[in-house]
């Protein structure tokens, strides 16, 4: 297995049992999350997450509220210091779930942690989605 698809996993296993701690620590100092990659509710200006306390925030507004998340990914592709899944993420939130269906991105640096993530999927196809839980 490479060090990115181990990285990606362990960050999807923190995000299931809702370890932000241990999610933060899987991070590269200066990492990048861009999550969708653009702007969006998360990120209005589209710049992306860049370093630990930004990264941080990002938990706090994207991943906290949620009831839960699924990695429902189809299959993966390793290259290099890079791995992008293909497939859904599925989240609950406030009695509705949602599923973005995209592709899924992370890079480590050296040292094996997670220099940035890149997750391409829509805002309006994933609220298409939206159905009560």
């Amino acid at each position: 297995m490479t060090a990115a698809r181990t990285a990606a996993q362990a960050l999807h296993a923190a995000v299931r049992k809702r370890d932000k701690a241990a999610w933060l620590g899987l991070f590269a100092a200066d990492a990048l999350v861009e999550d969708p990659v653009g702007p969006s509710q998360f990120d209005p200006e589209g710049t992306g997450h860049r370093g630990r306390d930004a990264v941080s925030a990002f938990w706090d507004q994207a991943i906290a509220p949620n009831e839960s998340i699924e990695f429902l990914f189809d299959d993966s592709f390793a290259c290099g210091n890079e791995v992008a899944f293909t497939g859904h993420v599925r989240s609950q939130h406030d009695g509705h779930v949602l599923e973005a269906e995209g592709v899924f991105v992370y890079r480590v640096d050296e040292a094996g942690k997670i220099a940035a993530v890149r997750a391409f999927w829509e805002v309006e196809r994933t609220m298409r989605t939206m159905r009560p839980a």
